[in-house]
């Protein structure tokens, strides 16, 4: 890989991460958690090729960074779940609490 073809992986990172700001930043709050389960799906489909890739790996560099992207792809995909399961109760409806028995 020559200089070139880094400043364009970097070039394309860059404008991939100033475009994605600006899409998210527009999106109400009431599709936050629609586009949270989506980017979890997405996030699933990295969890499967950071897999692949450990699978693959030959040499101790490559496992341990294997091992790592697979490691962090879980979290990720738990920790996505796990939000989105907050906020999806933060709209149930709330049970009034129930009187005692001598009417407290």
């Amino acid at each position: 890989m020559n200089g070139g073809d880094i400043l364009s992986l970097i070039t394309v990172f860059v404008l991939a991460a100033f475009v994605g700001f600006e899409v998210i930043s527009k999106v109400p709050s009431v599709l936050h958690t629609p586009l949270m389960s989506g980017t979890n799906a997405i996030h699933g489909v990295v969890l499967v090729g950071s897999m692949i890739v450990l699978g693959t790996a030959h040499g101790s560099l490559q496992i341990t960074l294997g091992f790592v992207a697979v490691v962090l792809a879980t979290v990720n995909v738990v920790g996505g779940f796990v939000v989105t399961d907050r906020m999806l109760e933060m709209f149930k409806k709330r049970e009034p609490p129930k009187k005692d028995d001598d009417g407290r």
